[in-house]
C-alpha cells in the first residue's frame, strides 16, 4: 500500500509541478529595488524569494505563482503591480528557482507556509494591509493560507478546485480517481476563508476551464467577486485585461478595512 501510495503521489507530482531551477531574469533587469530574502520551512529546506516593498503604508501582496517556471518569469505583473502602490513579496517553492529541495504535494504547502510567515511579519510590522494572491496553482496555496491563517483580503486568478477536476480534464492516462479530490484541495478549504476574495478568470481557459473557477467561486463565503477576463487564456490574463485589470486588482485591495491584528 505504501509503495503504491508513493507511486500515485509522484505520479500526480509530475503531472503537476513543473520547476525551472534558472533564473531568466533579475529585478535589476526591470530596474526594480528589492530585497533578497532567504528563509527556512519547518522541514528545513532554504527557500528564495524577493520583496519589493512600494512604500512604508502601501499594501503588501504575498504572491503564490503557478506550476512553472520560477519567480525571475513574473517580473513584468510584479512591476505593474508596483506601479499601482501594490508591495509584492513573491517566493520560489522548493526546486524552483534558487529554492533548495524537490517540490512536493507536502513540501508546497510547508513552502507556503513559511513564506505566509514571513509576509505576515513584516506586514505586521509596518501595520499595512496583507493580501494573499494565487494564479492557477498559486491558487491552491493562497486558499490553503487563507483558510488557516490572518490576511485582509485573497485574489485568485485562474485556479482550479483540486486534482480529481484537473485529472478529468488532463491526464493522459487512467488515474485512480479515489482521494484525488483531497489532493491540492481548494474546494475543500475555501469555505474556512474568512476573507473577501476577488477572483479573476479567462473565460478561454483551456488549461482550467472557466467553469471550474466558477465551481470555486460558488463554494466561496461572502464577500466574493468573479471577474470574467473576456478573450483571456490561462496564461495572457493580466496580459488581455490590461489597464481595466490592475485598476480593479487595486480597487479591490483599496476598498478592504484596514489592517487585521496578528
Amino acid at each position: 500500500m505504501g509503495l503504491a501510495s508513493d507511486a500515485l503521489d509522484r505520479l500526480i507530482e509530475s503531472q503537476i509541478f513543473f520547476p525551472d531551477p534558472n533564473l531568466g531574469y533579475s529585478p535589476a533587469d526591470f530596474g526594480l529595488e528589492f530585497e533578497d530574502v532567504w528563509l527556512e520551512t519547518t522541514d528545513r529546506v532554504r527557500l528564495h524569494g524577493w520583496h519589493f516593498p512600494a512604500g512604508k503604508t502601501r499594501p503588501l501582496l504575498l504572491f503564490c505563482h503557478g506550476n512553472a517556471g520560477n519567480i525571475s518569469h513574473r517580473l513584468d505583473n510584479i512591476q505593474r503591480l508596483l506601479e499601482k502602490g501594490i508591495g509584492v513579496f513573491i517566493f520560489d517553492y522548493r526546486g524552483y528557482g534558487r529554492s533548495e529541495g524537490r517540490i512536493t504535494e507536502r513540501g508546497f504547502y510547508l513552502d507556503a507556509d513559511a513564506a505566509y510567515e514571513y509576509a505576515r511579519a513584516r506586514a505586521s510590522a509596518d501595520r499595512i494591509k496583507l493580501v494573499i494572491f494565487g494564479r492557477s496553482l498559486g491558487g491552491i496555496a493562497a486558499v490553503y493560507l487563507a483558510s488557516k491563517g490572518t490576511c485582509d483580503g485573497v485574489i485568485l486568478e485562474s485556479t482550479f478546485t483540486n486534482v480529481k477536476a484537473m485529472a478529468r480534464e488532463h491526464f493522459l492516462f487512467p488515474v485512480p480517481g479515489i482521494g484525488l479530490e483531497k489532493r491540492l484541495d481548494a474546494l475543500g478549504r475555501i469555505r474556512k476563508v474568512k476573507a473577501p476574495i476577488l477572483f479573476f478568470h479567462g473565460d478561454r481557459d483551456d488549461i482550467v476551464p472557466i467553469r471550474i473557477g466558477r465551481e470555486l467561486f460558488d463554494a466561496a463565503p461572502p464577500a466574493k467577486e468573479f471577474v470574467t477576463l473576456v478573450g483571456a487564456g490561462h496564461n495572457d490574463t493580466y496580459l488581455l485585461g490590461g489597464e481595466a485589470y490592475f485598476d480593479r486588482f487595486a480597487r479591490f485591495i483599496e476598498e478592504l478595512p484596514s489592517p487585521a491584528g496578528p
